[in-house]
């Protein structure tokens, strides 16, 4: 690898080798940065830090590190030195840590969570120690390498948020329907809009349909579309099904495309085109496939392709694991960066407050559980019209994932979302609202084509 090289901000040249002195500019002022950083005083804020811990973040083969330490007290201190003395410590090459490290970062590079890869796998990332600390304690990981990155380039630029209103249209109610393999359950749905265009809203793994509420609530979706969004059983509001045991949980496509089947026929749809995101976009292209079952007019798969696999990690099922600091924080570097700060904070919200294996049932179904490789040339687009959108700074399926089985279903259509990542209709509605319109446009005319 040739050698790499940041100007800090006293004027000399150091190699990322070297992190400590590469982000020297950062480290000065750490200290201060963690102690005065209102979401970090609220992670140490807590008497069950009964030993302190010690995490550090490193480039591969440096001799020294950049070391935080957190104490019982909620007191935080910094220094560098040898990565012996955390219990553990963040490593990546210096190229690696020099792509992390720009103020304006590109995926993976917007997350030491992408970097660790899923289909973008990079040599030399890793976390080196106790993994059992890294997963109690990387919500902490995660806020400091955001801090240093901060500290480093100045504070992130992020895109404002809604306006403010006081005025909402959505409206919330139950329904029974028997479900495939969860079993009879109470499930919460919400309407909003009165166009002619039906369309069903399917949330992310281990979350639920409150993601769609800006989209709901757009002018422009209210006027050309009926929308529906519904919390899965034992999701959100929605009530576990009569089969469920706590912890038990799991999907797959029967019990997927079974539910929304269900609801299909409860609500009396009419050729509803179908839309989700994460594992809801795997699922979009089951429907497709099974487009006569379901009774759909059309599907928009975000974040969506045939098959996508990884090896499997059980924090997100863990004993001695917080999965409400560990779910939000894995899957928040999924976003955009310069998404508005109060949608990625709506984001990690949702992904704490789900019950014990939601998620990690949830992603039964997305990793590798969901096989579509063999099928997706069967989707007849004339029948019901297919147009994946994926947003460009996605690290878990990406562009090119859901381009390249856009490409073997025959008249799909597919775009990549600017500034957008994993969760388009949270991160950003009015970024996503015009991506979204297009493609209903499209399935439209190709229906009536």
């Amino acid at each position: 690898m040739p050698p790499v090289s940041d100007q800090n901000g006293n004027g000399t040249t150091h190699s990322w080798a070297s992190l400590p002195q590469a982000m020297s500019t950062a480290v000065s002022s750490l200290n201060k940065s963690l102690n005065n950083d209102p979401q970090w005083q609220a992670f140490v804020d807590t008497k069950a830090i009964i030993e302190p811990v010690t995490m550090g973040v490193q480039s591969t083969g440096g001799e020294d590190a950049i070391l935080v330490s957190v104490s019982p007290g909620a007191k935080t201190s910094t220094s560098t030195g040898s990565a012996d003395k955390a219990d553990f410590t963040l490593r990546a090459q210096p190229q690696q840590w020099e792509n992390f490290f720009k103020p304006d970062p590109v995926a993976p590079y917007t997350s030491f969570v992408g970097l660790q890869g899923m289909n973008i796998v990079q040599e030399g990332v890793g976390v080196h120690g106790s993994q059992t600390k890294f997963a109690q304690y990387g919500h902490l990981a995660t806020r400091l390498l955001e801090l240093l990155r901060d500290g480093q380039n100045g504070p992130l630029k992020e895109d404002e948020g809604p306006a403010e209103t006081d005025e909402d249209h959505l409206t919330g109610k139950y329904i029974y329907i028997n479900a495939p393999v969860w079993g009879r359950t109470k499930v919460f749905y919400e309407t909003s809009g009165n166009g002619k265009q039906q369309i069903v809203f399917l949330h992310t793994a281990g979350s639920d349909s409150r993601q769609y509420h800006g989209v709901m609530n757009d002018s422009r979706m209210r006027e050309k579309c009926t929308m529906i969004a519904f919390d899965l059983p034992a999701h959100g509001r929605s009530f576990p099904g009569s089969n469920h045991i706590p912890g038990n949980h799991t999907n797959n496509e029967e019990a997927y495309v079974g539910t929304i089947r269900e609801m299909v026929k409860a609500l009396k749809l009419d050729k509803p085109i179908i839309c989700g995101a994460s594992m809801a976009g795997q699922v979009c292209v089951a429907v497709a496939i099974r487009a006569d079952e379901v009774g759909a007019g059309g599907t928009i798969p975000l974040q969506g392709c045939d098959y996508l696999t990884m090896e499997r990690q059980f924090n997100d099922k863990s004993p001695v694991c917080n999965q409400a600091l560990f779910n939000p924080d894995w899957i928040y570097g999924m976003m955009a960066p310069k998404s508005p700060k109060v949608n990625k904070q709506l984001i990690w919200h949702m992904y704490s407050g789900q019950a014990y294996g939601i998620f990690h049932g949830d992603l039964d179904f997305y990793f590798g559980g969901f096989d579509a490789r063999d099928r997706v040339s069967s989707i007849d687009v004339k029948k019901c019209p297919i147009y994946f959108l994926t947003g460009e700074f996605d690290w878990s399926t990406t562009p090119e994932m859901s381009q390249a089985t856009a490409k073997k279903i025959q008249g799909a259509n597919f775009q990549s979302m600017k500034n957008l990542g994993h969760f388009p209709a949270t991160e950003d509605p009015q970024k996503f609202v015009p991506y979204l319109l297009e493609a209903i446009d499209w399935i439209q005319k190709t229906r009536e084509s």
